[in-house]
């Protein structure tokens, strides 16, 4: 596991999802106010209406219906936004960022899926990460006591000058 691709994976990850809610954001702001303006609509539909119905009561005129069509056409104009608001938008940089950090995802489960075989192989065969570390000291040390013990043999069997026989 390479902590630099542990790190850039995470640094991807948190720029996707910072982007992924960045996107969100602004469609849930964009839906919050056109529901708001509907809201606004509607409630001058109902004043509207209530205007209507008064006027109804107090006298029978052209104002009357002029209010009455008002407010119908603030109620409609209110249930159009509130259509348009309910609609999901489907934009590719969403698309592209929930790839990115579905990818950025899978990178992160592989390097964790390498290091719980390293760690499981270290627990369960300690001596396989020890063998490289301890043969070649050993062997070091073997050559060179079997070097030293060849050339104090070799001095031992070689007849010094001193072991010169008399004649």
């Amino acid at each position: 596991m390479d902590t630099d691709n542990v790190a850039k994976h995470l640094h991807v990850l948190w720029r996707t999802d910072r982007t992924i809610a960045e996107i969100r954001l602004r469609h849930l702001l964009a839906g919050l106010g056109l529901r708001a303006l509907a809201a606004l609509i509607a409630v001058f539909g109902l004043l509207m209406l209530e205007l209507a119905a008064y006027l109804a009561l107090v006298q029978v005129t052209s104002a009357v219906l002029a209010a009455a069509a008002l407010g119908a056409g603030n109620f409609i104009i209110a249930a159009i936004l509130l259509i348009i608001a309910s609609r999901t938008p489907s934009g590719r940089e969403l698309e592209l960022a929930n790839e990115i950090h579905s990818s950025s995802m899978d990178a992160l489960q592989l390097e964790a899926r390498s290091l719980q075989t390293r760690i499981s192989n270290v627990v369960n065969h300690p001596l396989n990460s020890l063998i490289p570390l301890i043969i070649i000291p050993l062997a070091t040390m073997i050559l060179r006591s079997l070097r030293s013990h060849d050339s104090s043999e070799s001095d031992a069997t070689s007849p010094s000058p001193n072991d010169v026989p008399a004649a």
